[in-house]
């Protein structure tokens, strides 16, 4: 033991691993699916520690952006000598936890950031365990003739830096950490403090799962007190490769200005346009599922909808029959001056406090009680309606009378701001979607269902919590955050 006190602990620690991946490696130690729930038990067992130290016990929470990078380095070197089979282990762990524990760890965020929906922020960690893409998108593609043969595959990055927002803090952690590591990279996190504690706890859960299936510890590391200098310095660090942002303009704005690659999901303003063709039943039922949906915090959430004169009324109807509650203007005027207040650069900004909070919490200051089941209310308002133009993330949406569906469209164009990030159309006249597709250019465009559908849920195709709008890589996947790399053998390794 007294030899033992002489050696630093990181190193006990490498030598530890070394002896376990060599296990693994040689056939002694199974690392099959058997070993997969051997590690996941062991993470979620009460015996396990509940608090990490800094300076490497490799559950990877670290008090400074240095030592999170220095550790998910260490893992980094130990994680690129495994292969594609190991990566699915870790991968399977995550969906394994995000499934067995949404409940708990679903209650744990809603608890620590009081915004959204309970039940939702339960079917997001399920919608991490079931679509979000993983190893088997790394394909490798050939190219071979008489000159030999080329081969092109997706390559890890190395270290990445993701900042991860409050309005989904555990779900955009797991799904980033899918997407990251079947790349085989690894990831130092910096949470949106409002959301840190589950963010660490996730952190934490994953790691142990991660050590026990592949021996290899900080596979994803995180600062345990973020702030805005933490992230900065996570931007400026030399051995961080690539930037992952999901958060708002200001967050985004940093992320375009550091020299390095950054894939930015910025914020969005997403209108809804209905048309006379519509079905309007259908409509108003989508447009309330996605505007309720975790109290409208879904960047991709329906925030404004321009419905055309002639089936405006009608259209109206169909929302009440739905459920929603519409206000008046006395009490849209009460509701406006309460969620938007001045700046002190004079500019409007949404106020914090009504962030994701209920509809029946936005009636309340709007003058009115609602019943505390009711999903959405809403109201007919002018174009110059602040919450026509502000992404407010409330459960509350304006309406706004189009003379036809050209100024419907219009309208939608000017207040989405050039984000590109998501449109809805309900209409049944194919030329219209398509011209309105052509127009709005965003990376999401749902037609006749709600906004939710445009990532899978209701909808087809993959999931994903960091949506690439301002550099343009769209719905993340694995192959976001590799590099591309050709191997080419010349005049040999064709054998047709």
């Amino acid at each position: 033991m007294s030899a033992l006190k002489s050696i630093p602990s990181d190193q006990i620690v490498r030598g530890v691993v070394e002896q376990v991946l060599r296990q693994i490696q040689s056939g002694k130690l199974p690392a099959g699916n058997g070993s997969i729930q051997a590690a996941v038990k062991a993470a979620l067992s009460p015996s396990a520690p509940s608090a990490a130290k800094s300076g490497g016990t490799g559950d990877g929470v670290y008090a400074t952006a240095d030592e999170a990078i220095a550790g998910a380095s260490r893992a980094l070197a130990a994680f690129s000598k495994v292969g594609i089979p190991e990566r699915k282990q870790v991968i399977d762990c995550i969906r394994k936890i995000c499934r067995e524990q949404a409940e708990t760890l679903g209650r744990e965020e809603f608890e620590e950031t009081r915004i959204g929906k309970l039940e939702h922020k339960i079917d997001k960690l399920r919608l991490v365990a079931d679509r979000i893409p993983g190893v088997e998108w790394l394909k490798t593609d050939a190219y071979s003739g008489q000159y030999g043969i080329a081969l092109e595959e997706y390559g890890a990055f190395g270290v990445i830096g993701a900042i991860t927002p409050v309005t989904h803090s555990f779900p955009t952690l797991a799904c980033n950490a899918i997407n990251m590591l079947a790349g085989g990279n690894t990831v130092v996190f910096n949470a949106h403090p409002s959301g840190a504690r589950i963010a660490a706890k996730g952190v934490r859960l994953l790691n142990r799962a991660f050590q026990q299936a592949i021996g290899i510890p900080d596979l994803l590391t995180i600062i345990e007190n973020p702030t805005i200098e933490s992230a900065q310095a996570i931007f400026d660090h030399r051995d961080v490769k690539l930037i992952c942002v999901t958060g708002g303009p200001a967050l985004a704005r940093a992320a375009l200005r550091s020299p390095k690659r950054a894939v930015v999901a910025g914020p969005g303003n997403p209108p809804v346009v209905v048309d006379s063709t519509a079905d309007l039943s259908n409509a108003a039922a989508a447009i309330i599922a996605g505007a309720s949906y975790d109290n409208n915090l879904l960047c991709i959430g329906e925030k404004e909808v321009f419905a055309t004169q002639d089936i405006f009324d009608e259209l109206i109807d169909w929302m009440t029959k739905h459920g929603a509650v519409r206000l008046d203007k006395s009490q849209v005027d009460r509701l406006t001056a309460v969620a938007f207040k001045t700046g002190e650069n004079g500019k409007l900004m949404v106020n914090k406090d009504l962030i994701g909070q209920d509809a029946a919490v936005l009636a309340r200051h709007a003058g009115l009680e609602i019943p505390a089941s009711t999903a959405l209310i809403y109201a007919e308002t002018d174009e110059s309606n602040p919450f026509v133009s502000h992404e407010q993330m409330m459960p509350f949406v304006p309406f706004v009378r189009a003379r036809c569906v050209n100024h419907a469209i219009d309208m939608a164009f000017e207040h989405e701001h050039g984000y590109g990030h998501t449109a809805v159309i309900h209409s049944r006249n194919l030329e219209t979607i398509t011209r309105m597709g052509r127009r709005m250019n965003t990376t999401l465009f749902v037609q006749n269902g709600p906004s939710v559908a445009g990532l899978g849920a209701g909808g087809e195709g993959y999931a994903s919590f960091s949506i690439a709008t301002p550099t343009g890589e769209g719905v993340t996947t694995p192959l976001t955050f590799c590099r591309k790399r050709r191997s080419s053998t010349v005049g040999s390794m064709r054998v047709v």
